[in-house]
């Protein structure tokens, strides 16, 4: 190494990453790039140029910058921080853009094209460590800063950081990220936003561990319960269940989850559930260091799920020093059911519904009614009965009387008046009763209750496609994508919403996006022939025909009578130009059908090569 080609200099570094970057991406690539590169040259490079700074590296989603003034590098993190509050107002909380920043003093060596050195290695693990939307800092920056700027710190003591030899003294600035009351969005059924002085938390599906792999319902449910009473605790900023369940079943480096979701701490677990005994492993890791702040193994019977689940939390919260609040307490202690069987056949119910056949809205109707014989007062079950019924009386035309869905969905209403599931599953059932206003006023109430809420979104999406309402269908079809990242169906909606609104570039990188979660479904449910006729409409669209048909000859062999899948086999022809293959289903398959998945076949895009066909006329008399 020749010495005149090294520079060394002390400088404030300023280390930025978007959160969750990836799951932005994965949901919606050509609008994340593009909202990344407008934040960028409105806000981002304009702040740093503004305070003096350089951008020395950018690597995607995450930005070097070096000050020559740590006051200027912390004016700059403040701007910015403040300013993608502002920009993120109004929109949804999983589609907001959040930095979290990191501020160091420190040494930057330059060597020749390169740079390195401990600043910049603190920088970045500092960035690691703070919140969405946060800033953490060190001890050089909290004592440069001092009282020269309106900033409080809140001291995190000494932390063991990976790859750096001594502990890092961290600081979390507050710069005030909490808007004012008469500005703050509506509070939701879980938390959107971590303030800086918050422990944030990720706790990741538990694995199943029994030899049954039918399990996994159980160990689904432990781990969503887990998420719903950590959320409770005002002292955490706990990420919802939809957030990090897109990493399931995948083994990677629990320091890399933590990046980009956005987290100090990670909860992972095991659960082993044989007859009426359960096993359940669980620890509590601290992401900067890779080090395990608890663990524990729990052995009991079935019968005492809640109270181990219970202690699970009590646990979490002891270990990161969060007070836990009288009220918070009863909830968590407060099971939603009192019968353990009754929640297994829950959970069984909701992995039926999983699958969109018949044969599964059937069965997971029976688990949901099975749990209600157990307990009758279980709002959850009730509201699984009305949308199992609804769908079975549109999609598939069972004779269900209207009366009875809506009945099973005021029941649920009667016993939890605050459960958004069940004003979504109020709507649905209006909606296929015919009832479109009072429908809309549902869905409304279920999103101001829990704008997270996936069921809310999807059923809503659904409602406006049927309405002919495009846009507003686009928006909540993304929203259930960006809340529950497995729904394979949503995409491939999006592939007909933005088709009707004449964007062709989306509904292709729609379809793409469609085909690859389709795959990783089928990877994980081969018997699932919804998917891979979906999936099959999606290639037609993108002119894979080969494909499209062995997709489609897939669905058609698995489930050939369900005539759900015939009506996307028809759509799957109309789009390869087979057009009177399709027309000879439809006219089977329109009588049988209630009265929105007419309105859906008269909205629909994937039909539009039959508009003009003769025999379309035949169809729309079938379909009044």
């Amino acid at each position: 190494m020749c010495a005149e080609l090294v520079e060394r200099r002390l400088a404030a570094i300023l280390a930025a990453d978007v959160v969750g970057y990836s799951r932005l991406l994965e949901a919606n690539e050509e609008d994340t790039l593009n909202a990344l590169r407008q934040h960028r040259r409105e806000l981002f490079d304009p702040a740093v140029a503004t305070h003096g700074g350089h951008i020395i590296k950018v690597m995607g989603d995450g930005f070097l910058v070096e000050f020559g003034s740590v006051l200027s590098a912390a004016r700059c993190a403040v701007e910015i921080q403040r300013g993608m509050m502002e920009r993120n107002a109004g929109i949804p909380a999983d589609r907001h853009f959040a930095f979290r920043i990191g501020l160091n003093l420190g040494d930057i060596v330059f060597d020749a094209d390169d740079f390195h050195g401990d600043g910049i290695n603190v920088a970045v693990r500092l960035q690691a460590l703070a919140a969405p939307g946060g800033i953490a800092c060190s001890a050089a920056v909290r004592h440069e800063v001092a009282n020269k700027l309106d900033l409080d710190f809140a001291d995190q003591g000494a932390v063991t950081v990976k790859n750096i030899a001594r502990p890092v003294h961290v600081y979390f600035a507050d710069w005030g990220n909490v808007a004012p009351k008469e500005e703050a969005p509506p509070v939701t059924g879980s938390h959107t936003k971590a303030p800086v002085n918050k422990p944030s938390v990720a706790i990741l599906p538990f694995a199943n561990i029994s030899n049954d792999p039918e399990q996994d319902f159980f160990s689904d449910g432990i781990t969503e319960d887990l998420i719903t009473d950590l959320s409770n605790v005002s002292g955490l900023f706990v990420l919802s269940r939809n957030t990090v369940f897109a990493w399931k079943g995948r083994s990677e480096n629990l320091q890399r989850i933590a990046a980009e979701l956005g987290v100090a701490y990670i909860v992972e677990g095991s659960v082993r559930k044989v007859d009426n005994h359960v096993r359940i492993n669980a620890e509590l890791i601290e992401a900067a260091s890779d080090g395990h702040v608890w663990a524990a193994r729990y052995d009991r019977d079935l019968t005492d799920i809640f109270e181990m689940q219970d202690e699970i939390v009590k646990a979490i919260v002891e270990q990161l020093k969060v007070k836990l609040l009288p009220e918070e307490k009863k909830a968590i202690e407060q099971a939603p059911t009192g019968n353990v069987d009754a929640y297994t056949h829950f959970l069984r119910g909701r992995e039926y519904y999983h699958i969109a056949s018949r044969s599964n809205h059937l069965m997971a109707r029976q688990s949901f009614a099975r749990a209600i014989e157990l307990d009758p007062d279980y709002a959850r079950a009730y509201a699984g009965i009305a949308v199992c019924d609804a769908r079975l009386r549109s999609q598939f035309g069972s004779e269900i009387p209207v009366e009875d869905i809506l009945a099973n969905a005021a029941r649920a209403l009667v016993i939890d008046a605050n459960l958004a599931e069940a004003h979504a599953a109020k709507g649905f059932a209006l909606a296929v009763a015919g009832n479109r206003a009072e429908a809309v006023s549902a869905f409304v109430q279920a999103l101001s209750l829990d704008a997270n809420c996936h069921e809310a979104n999807r059923y809503y999406a659904e409602f406006c496609v049927t309405d002919g309402q495009f846009e507003l269908a686009a928006t909540y079809f993304q929203r259930a994508m960006e809340i529950k990242p497995a729904d394979y169906g949503a995409p491939i909606m999006l592939v007909n919403v933005f088709r009707s609104l004449g964007q062709i570039d989306k509904a292709r990188s729609y379809a793409r996006i469609a085909l690859k979660k389709a795959e990783e479904e089928l990877h994980l449910h081969p018997e699932n022939a919804n998917v891979a006729c979906l999936g099959a409409t999606a290639l037609a669209f993108l002119g894979i025909r080969d494909m499209a048909l062995d997709w489609l000859a897939r669905a058609l062999a698995t489930d050939p009578n369900d005539i759900n899948i015939q009506y996307n086999a028809a759509c799957t022809y109309a789009l390869l130009g087979e057009i009177d293959r399709a027309i000879d289903l439809l006219e089977v398959w329109m009588p049988q059908v209630g009265i929105e998945m007419r309105l859906w076949f008269k909205n629909d895009s994937d039909l539009d090569p039959i508009r003009d066909h003769p025999r379309y006329s035949r169809l729309l008399e079938l379909s009044e």
